[in-house]
């Protein structure tokens, strides 16, 4: 296992899939520094494998963004937002399968993580994914509620984005935060079997490409919002 630059992210590669691993001790929330240790082993794992896991920490997947950030100030909080939104359009359009192993509570930063991912495979845990910003004041970005748009049911996107529910993840599959839910004991090598399914199923190449037709108009879209999402990331804040 080889160290980033961050020590709560953790890289190695097994066959053709590297698996990333991010665990703070605590409630794996997403700093400056998390991020670029993030990007650091997605510049790797393109280079040297052929499709990617991102594992959390056992109960939690993701509390999102550091709040101790956040609530420093203004310009703070919208340049963290600013920084998770590129890592997930990152996610979003990367030339390789991304599998997410969600190992338990993915709220707001962690659900807008799981969208960009192509398999979404959930910890069967009593723990909540979703977009909770309404109930905490907090308007949501229209890049997310764009992203929202395109990758949860459309049944369930008036829920998840204006009424800020939270779901278990059995309940997450139908919403279309997750793809499945297994025993909790059984999420990383069901996570890895399936990583390595891909990488040995998919011509990259072809992979690649198909990907910039059907999430490209997307991710330009959620591009050319952000500098706004940005400068107004904290008007919605009570």
């Amino acid at each position: 296992m080889s160290a980033t630059s961050s020590p709560s992210v953790s890289y190695e590669v097994t066959g053709d899939v590297a698996l990333v691993r991010v665990d703070d001790g605590k409630v794996n929330v997403l700093s400056h520094e998390v991020i670029a240790a993030l990007h650091e082993s997605l510049d790797r794992a393109e280079q040297k494998a052929k499709a990617v896991v991102l594992i959390g920490r056992p109960g939690k997947f993701t509390a999102g963004f550091d709040l101790k950030v956040m609530q420093t100030g203004p310009e703070e909080a919208s340049n963290l937002f600013r920084a998770g939104m590129d890592l997930f359009v990152r996610l979003y359009e990367f030339p390789i399968p991304v599998v997410a192993a969600c190992t338990g509570h993915a709220f707001a930063a962690g659900a807008i993580w799981l969208m960009c991912c192509d398999v979404r495979i959930g910890a069967d845990t009593p723990t909540k994914i979703g977009l909770n910003e309404t109930a905490i004041g907090m308007v949501l970005p229209k890049s997310v509620v764009t992203l929202a748009r395109d990758r949860l049911s459309p049944r369930h996107v008036h829920s998840s984005v204006q009424l800020a529910r939270l779901y278990s993840p059995a309940e997450a599959v139908d919403v279309g935060y997750l793809d499945c839910v297994v025993p909790e004991d059984e999420l990383e090598q069901a996570a890895m079997s399936e990583a390595a399914g891909l990488a040995e199923g998919l011509a990259l190449k072809a992979f690649a490409g198909t990907r910039r037709i059907i999430r490209g108009p997307v991710a330009t879209s959620v591009r050319d919002m952000l500098d706004h999402d940005t400068r107004s990331f904290t008007v919605g804040l009570t």
